[in-house]
């Protein structure tokens, strides 16, 4: 009796993926063997939140094909959070009349979004559109002066008084999961907005809305301090000063290891499971996915708001490992471009071709600056007179954009779906 041939083709061995992880562990051995091993654990550390910020941009462009523009908000997001949990308690602020009034202030504020969104429900009791619109309109705006009125003279006595409300003196781990659900709640608000926009008006909504987020977040002195930053940022772990800066670095590392490994496991069931097959239904035919009954919106939302959360923890993460929460220190180009490079050229949808991208394209940013430093500083001693002192430093420094962009032409020139192109099983 003949046996019935497999629908499945036979599993090949993973040469490229084998490949590529040993070329990677080579060139971190060799940055260990030319930065030291403080300098480089370090550098592991971050690339190993960046993996993670990576991973949530990969699930909503890979899985779901949305363009997010804005990552650069939600790692923001993470940072307030892991700072608000982990500094300690301001006892100037506390220990006053100014938590009752600010308490007061913020009540103030949800009386008022609740009467403008009541407003907006007048056409149920028979008030035409129109006036319906305007009074809405009218009541936002009055009440919008009002409230802002009163939160700005007590947010002026807090920066007065005591500085900014402090902190909540917890463990900074508690900080990371609140800034993952507190970046998901502004994904989920965000999705209810954007996700219907065509992915190039998507691109440009969240990328505004990262810029709102940051400029409320560095004009809100009584909250983050604003310019003046906040540092430093306790870790979860014990830090440098009790075990030197190898161990303590290494000891993060491991935390982000794991933390890194259990994203991956879950994502890899998620992506493998029906709910995964029907998110890349949607993504690549939304219109026969939505006549099959499937809800698209509904898993839409669900894709964007798990990234977003994935960018909270990352954020939170990195910021704590940094030690300082600092506004202005969040940049398109460090938390919202390179990140999208690292997708790009691990492989959008591929979530072991994202990690490797993560390590590869951070590894190349920090190694850009001192190797262009090194190079300049050879010609230079080979009778280049047009290196000095400050201006080389300055240009090394900008190696780092030129190498990046030189990256991503030749990665999108001759491998457009990255290193490892997301693998699509057929079944028959």
């Amino acid at each position: 009796m003949n046996r019935p041939a497999s629908a499945e083709s036979p599993r090949r061995f993973p040469l490229r993926e084998v490949g590529l992880c040993l070329a990677l562990i080579v060139a971190v051995l060799g940055v260990y063997a030319l930065m030291g091993a403080a300098y480089s654990t370090r550098m592991l550390v971050e690339a190993s939140c960046y993996a993670i910020l990576a991973l949530g941009l990969t699930i909503q462009w890979g899985y779901a094909g949305q363009f997010n523009a804005g990552v650069m908000g939600f790692v923001a997001l993470g940072g307030f959070s892991a700072m608000t949990f982990s500094v300690p308690v301001n006892d100037a602020f506390w220990d006053s009349e100014l938590p009752g009034q600010l308490g007061l202030a913020l009540l103030y504020v949800v009386g008022a979004i609740a009467l403008v969104w009541g407003a907006t429900k007048l056409d149920r009791l028979g008030v035409p559109k129109t006036l319906r619109t305007l009074i809405a309109i009218v009541l936002a705006v009055v009440l919008y002066l009002v409230v802002i009125s009163i939160l700005r003279s007590v947010t002026g006595e807090i920066q007065s008084r005591a500085g900014f409300i402090g902190g909540l003196g917890l463990p900074a781990w508690m900080g990371w999961i609140v800034g993952g659900a507190l970046a998901g709640a502004v994904g989920y608000f965000i999705g209810h907005i954007c996700l219907g926009l065509r992915s190039d008006y998507l691109a440009i909504a969240t990328l505004g809305i990262a810029e709102i987020i940051k400029a409320f977040l560095k004009n809100s002195d009584w909250l983050t301090r604003g310019t003046a930053t906040v540092s430093p940022l306790p870790w979860p772990t014990p830090g440098p000063g009790e075990l030197g800066f190898v161990m303590a670095r290494s000891l993060y590392l491991a935390i982000t290891v794991v933390m890194i490994a259990v994203i991956f496991f879950l994502l890899h069931r998620a992506y493998n499971a029906a709910w995964g097959r029907t998110i890349r239904a949607i993504r690549d035919n939304e219109i026969s996915s939505a006549a099959m009954g499937k809800d698209v919106n509904r898993r839409r939302l669900q894709i964007f708001v798990l990234g977003c959360i994935l960018m909270g923890i990352g954020g939170a993460a990195l910021t704590s490992f940094n030690s300082i929460f600092d506004p202005q220190g969040y940049l398109p180009l460090n938390h919202t471009f390179l990140v999208l490079v690292m997708v790009i050229l691990g492989g959008p949808g591929n979530n072991l071709g994202t990690i490797i991208g993560a390590v590869l394209v951070y590894l190349i940013w920090i190694m850009s600056e001192p190797l262009a430093l090194a190079l300049m500083q050879l010609l230079a001693n080979l009778g280049g007179d047009g290196f000095t002192g400050a201006d080389m430093q300055s240009r090394a420094l900008q190696a780092r954009v030129l190498v990046i962009g030189l990256l991503i032409t030749l990665v999108l020139r001759f491998a457009p779906k990255g290193l490892l192109p997301e693998k699509v099983k057929h079944h028959s």
